[in-house]
């Protein structure tokens, strides 16, 4: 009986997350069932051509850019030897910690007519507006570079363990064949990376079809634009929750995609022999270094490099009381969001570890689907069902004693945490069940004989041999919910901000040096999982090298 009721607890705690979801999804069926197209029918005609034509475009474009970026420099530092090659291999992370939206206002700040380049183009050669051509940052062309130099890094760290991975028998036979390294590469080692490199775009594209700072600061009308126009703008509901629907068919396309990709990767040859790297030497070492150089520079040194110099330009922010309570906002939010998201993961995969039923890891599945899906679906179906709840509250509290408490739900720090545990769940639930695979299920019966009780295994056991993995998942949650844009400035609280309000309301005011600091603070606290990626990335290639004996062949 008492397994009946964890069970059930378990799929209602799963439940209950996915109910922001069901508000978008039973919109749809509403939709469908109720055959009342005028809404959708309007939004047809005039603007979603649009939405779809640009977030096609945007999606191709990136694509095709992080494809090439990430798997090109996942296949040089993994196969080949030149300068640079140790420290590029984990620092090609570093645009990982730089959040899209801030990049653009970088860019923006550096490549606009009132930036560095422009300005020093026309002090050179003596020029003035009208008299050359310059490339518009503010444009599709431009989110797509941007978002490919921030998001290239999914791609680069998935192609990059497969490389790893790959059978070092099935390339040396290729190279006794007389194949070079790029027909090696090229014919043998880019189909046997192909599910991992379907894996790594689909969540780069997913991340696309989420983004809002970036296309709504180009100027490109996406879903998401389109989302908070309808319902900001226009006050239509109804046109908000239908785009949003949309929005999350092509969100659960994607996510069906990536699980395809996953069931091919049983053709991949692995071998517990890594591939013996290629030294290059002269000019294709040079060549190779500088191709890897090139996306860390413009994805992460030149906007760092710029934060830093508009900090230092508005240093008087940094002595502000109010930064610094912005600061605090952000920062206890994130931890407290943190908290509540890792004590969740625990309960969830502690009882998927107890009670593996189908319906318990069904449950668990679907309340890990909130990364998948953009925040502001999320807030979007969140709102909703909140407002409704607090109206109920509202109407039953006037009734029976006379008092209206207003809203307690929607519209308060409770509706945003809400959000943030939906969202950001299975970034903890993974890191925790990886830990969780690490224990043997022997000490867990051990426990039982002595008597101990399932909770009593959880606390005594299993928590103190966790203890990495449930401090890698707070840094992990608190660095994203610090990081998050469309979500906070849905549900946050009236006169509630954050770094990253603040940041991107001085970068829609054109006060792009005002949004430096506040930028600043979050890469550097984004910096904190990339640092840890990178350390785990490292060692696992020592241990890697460790196993064969390492002997150079020359390219």
């Amino acid at each position: 009986m008492a397994a009946k009721w964890r069970q059930l607890s378990l799929v209602a705690s799963a439940l209950v997350l996915g109910l922001p979801l069901f508000v978008i999804v039973a919109a749809l069926l509403q939709l469908v069932v109720g055959g009342d197209f005028t809404t959708l029918s309007h939004l047809w005609q005039t603007v979603i051509p649009e939405y779809v034509r640009h977030s096609l475009m945007l999606m191709i474009g990136v694509a095709i850019g992080v494809i090439a970026l990430g798997v090109g420099s996942a296949w040089l530092t993994t196969s080949c030897r030149f300068p640079g090659q140790r420290i590029l291999s984990w620092a090609l992370l570093l645009p990982l910690a730089m959040p899209a939206y801030i990049t653009a206002y970088t860019y923006t700040g550096m490549l606009d007519y009132s930036g560095v380049v422009q300005t020093s183009l026309r002090d050179l050669f003596d020029l003035s507006y009208g008299d050359y051509w310059f490339p518009q940052i503010r444009s599709v062309g431009g989110a797509i570079v941007v978002l490919s130099l921030v998001l290239f890094p999914y791609v680069y760290l998935i192609t990059r363990a497969t490389f790893l991975q790959q059978s070092a028998t099935t390339l040396e036979a290729g190279r006794s064949l007389g194949l070079s390294p790029w027909q090696c590469f090229w014919r043998i080692a880019l189909p046997l990376a192909r599910p991992a490199i379907v894996t790594g775009t689909t969540l780069a594209l997913m991340e696309t079809l989420a983004d809002y700072g970036t296309v709504q600061y180009f100027g490109v009308t996406t879903f998401t634009t389109g989302i908070f126009r309808t319902w900001y703008g226009l006050g239509d509901l109804s046109g908000a929750l239908q785009l949003a629907g949309l929005l999350l068919v092509a969100v659960i396309a994607l996510i069906l995609i990536e699980r395809w990709s996953r069931k091919q990767a049983r053709y991949d040859q692995r071998s517990s022999r890594p591939a013996e790297p290629f030294q290059l030497s002269g000019g294709k070492a040079w060549l190779a270094s500088a191709a890897c150089w090139l996306p860390l520079v413009f994805g992460f040194i030149l906007p760092a490099l710029q934060l830093a110099g508009w900090s230092v330009e508005r240093w008087q922010v940094w002595t502000d009381i109010e930064f610094w309570q912005l600061a605090w906002n952000s920062f206890a939010l994130a931890f407290t969001a943190a908290l509540l998201v890792v004590t969740v993961a625990l309960w969830l995969a502690y009882g998927r570890r107890q009670l593996p039923t189908r319906w318990v890891r069904s449950s668990v599945a679907f309340a890990g689907l909130g990364y998948a899906i953009p925040g502001l679906v999320i807030a979007v179906g969140l709102l909703v069902l909140l407002s409704s709840a607090d109206q109920v509250l509202i109407s039953f509290s006037q009734k029976w004693f006379g008092w209206n408490p207003g809203l307690l739900l929607s519209g308060t720090l409770f509706a945003l945490i809400f959000a943030y545990t939906v969202r950001f769940l299975s970034v903890a639930l993974q890191t925790v069940q990886a830990g969780l695979a690490e224990i043997r299920p022997s000490m867990d019966e051990a426990a039982r004989i002595h008597g101990y009780r399932p909770f009593q295994v959880l606390r005594a056991i299993h928590l103190p041999l966790l203890r990495p993995s449930v401090l890698t998942a707070i840094i992990l949650v608190g660095v994203d919910v610090l990081k998050e844009l469309p979500a906070t400035l849905v549900l946050r609280p009236f006169d509630f901000n954050t770094l990253a309000v603040r940041a991107y309301e001085m970068a829609g005011d054109e006060r792009l040096a005002d949004a430096g600091p506040p930028a600043l603070m979050m890469v550097l606290v984004g910096l904190i999982p990339v640092i840890l990626l990178s350390r785990a990335m490292l060692k696992s290639q020592q241990n890697a090298l460790k196993e064969q004996d390492f002997v150079p062949v020359t390219a």
